[in-house]
């Protein structure tokens, strides 16, 4: 659960960073969170999930 928290807070610190410097608008950031939020209901969940915590559990091991 912590992994998961952590990489929330860092996308969102970078998606602010890209908005804030105009590399990023705010309606297309806005439409890749939602659909982040719809993905997230999908049967797609748990393999994205699995392969995040693969590579979270590569990254710690290293």
């Amino acid at each position: 659960m912590a992994v998961s928290i952590s990489a929330v807070v860092l996308l969102g610190i970078i998606t602010f960073l890209l908005i804030r410097s105009g590399s990023v608008r705010l309606g297309p950031a806005l439409a890749c969170a939602g659909f982040g939020f719809f993905l997230a209901s999908t049967g797609a969940a748990p393999a994205i999930n699995n392969a995040i915590s693969t590579v979270t559990g590569w990254i710690a091991s290293i």
